[in-house]
């Protein structure tokens, strides 16, 4: 296929330049209807190609087959079979192949740190999860993705599992054996579905870490908005291989998404795709480099830790790691990486990507260059100086490894759909949740629905949400009480 084509810019483009007087929604018409205060703020533009897709861009019929066109593009860049867009991020797009591999009560492999979305996947599907435990760094209190050997095992003990899902690269860039992992799934006769929504970019460079298709995954759901070059909310999910019908996928995502799908959206999508393929190499050549560079200078900081492959990779670790997340051990400085992710854009204007209770990290892509990087190596070295200021920062509980995994008592759809109560943090160890509970970011459940919390977890909660956690989820945003089941006996 000609990679050159961009054919939902391509037919945006044909719009502007021959446009309809539309009788048909959006109900702002390309911008006349707009307040010019939001036009001002927002661009014209941005309203000028805010048009349908069907209707709009193609006829009534679709009968131009723009947006498959697009697709198809996107699948032979990438080496897939077929390729679908998501105007609804990568949420809907896990959802959607975890509906088109187990049903109701069907058992589905998942590693426990899978995001928020996977397990609203759960809920709304009723599928019965059967979890395997990441790989515990005890040492830095970090998770890794599960081991090729941990789903083995799984699927020993649950021949009856659909599937497998799991997440690599996490949001700290560490990935799984994800050759391994397809290999245990292929040799049960199962599909694996790979929740890439941090690896975008991977297919585009040899120094990046292995991408799902080419490590032998079903089904792989990215987030091009994380590190590609899309707007926010663009997804693109990719299907390999006959153990997924491509035609109960795409069902699946009719089920769950838009009927309105953002040209915008489709239009980035499209337009990233050719800038990957026609520039890719050249634009991650310089963005490795500078990661390198950037790694340095940081490691030259006082109190400060870079965390590099000896650190994350290895036996009983990741198996490999995505150089572009940075993430950076202040816990010599005696702060967190709450208090020292707020001083940094307080202070410099500096957003990072992730701060948790020792580290923060800075996510690098190819739109970074010695400008940002020189701003980013300013705000820290002024959070050395300032550190000081920082201390003393709140203490968080973070249990040991057994004691964050916590038994699965009810389906996480009946305890989110059942009698609720709210309960006082205080009382709510030995009680079933009935919400997550979720640490943002990275989004990874600390409880999920149908749960038995315990002390301690109940504690790393309360405990991080004194030092500066965000748990955006919870039904109290304060975390006073939680949402738990109303079990027999009035408990």
């Amino acid at each position: 296929m000609d990679q050159s084509q961009a054919p939902v810019l391509e037919a945006l483009a044909a719009y502007h330049a021959n446009p309809l007087t539309t009788f048909t929604p959006p109900g702002h018409k390309q911008g006349r209807g707009a307040d010019p205060r939001t036009l001002a703020a927002l661009g014209a533009d941005v309203f000028r190609s805010d048009v349908l897709a069907t209707g709009g861009l193609d006829d009534r019929t679709a009968s131009r087959g723009i947006l498959e066109h697009a697709q198809a593009l996107m699948a032979e860049a990438v080496g897939a079979d077929h390729t679908f867009f998501s105007t609804c991020g990568s949420s809907l797009s896990v959802k959607s192949a975890m509906l088109a591999v187990a049903g109701p009560h069907e058992k589905l492999l998942v590693g426990r740190d899978a995001h928020k979305s996977v397990v609203a996947g759960l809920v709304l599907a009723g599928i019965r999860p059967i979890w395997v435990d990441p790989q515990w760094d005890a040492q830095r209190h970090l998770a890794h993705p599960p081991s090729a050997a941990s789903f083995r095992a799984a699927f020993a003990e649950h021949p009856d599992a659909r599937g497998a899902l799991v997440t690599s690269p996490t949001p700290y860039g560490t990935c799984a054996d994800l050759p391994a992992v397809a290999e245990v799934c292929h040799a049960a006769g199962r599909p694996l579905i790979v929740d890439e929504a941090w690896g975008a970019h991977l297919p585009f460079h040899p120094r990046l870490p292995t991408w799902a298709m080419d490590a032998g995954a079903d089904v792989c759901v990215t987030s091009v908005h994380k590190m590609g070059s899309a707007l926010e909310q663009s997804s693109v999910f990719h299907l390999r291989g006959d153990l997924v019908d491509p035609a109960v996928l795409k069902q699946r995502e009719d089920l769950l998404g838009t009927t309105s799908p953002s040209a915008l959206v489709h239009a980035a999508l499209d337009g990233w795709r050719r800038q990957m393929v026609q520039h890719g190499r050249a634009l991650y050549d310089r963005a490795l480099d500078l990661a390198g560079e950037v790694r340095a200078r940081i490691a030259a900081l006082d109190g400060m830790h870079v965390h590099g492959r000896e650190d994350f990779c290895g036996d009983g670790l990741a198996a490999d790691l995505d150089p572009l997340q940075v993430i950076v051990d202040i816990s010599a400085l005696g702060t967190t990486g709450y208090r020292a992710g707020d001083w940094l854009r307080s202070h410099h204007q500096l957003s990072l990507h992730l701060c948790d209770h020792r580290r923060i990290s800075a996510q690098l892509t190819h739109a970074d260059d010695a400008t940002t990087a020189d701003a980013l190596l300013a705000g820290l070295s002024e959070l050395v100086a300032a550190a000081a200021d920082l201390r003393p920062a709140a203490a968080v509980h973070v249990p040991r490894p057994d004691r964050l995994r916590l038994e699965q008592v009810l389906l996480p759809r009946d305890a989110f759909f059942g009698p609720t109560e709210q309960v006082p943090i205080e009382k709510a160890a030995g009680r079933i949740a009935a919400e997550m509970l979720t640490p943002y970011p990275p989004g990874i459940p600390a409880a999920l629905p149908g749960e038995r919390l315990d002390e301690d977890v109940v504690e790393y909660l309360r405990s991080g949400r004194a030092a500066g956690m965000l748990v955006p989820d919870s039904a109290d945003p304060a975390l006073g009480s939680l949402r738990v089941t109303v079990e027999d006996g009035g408990r």
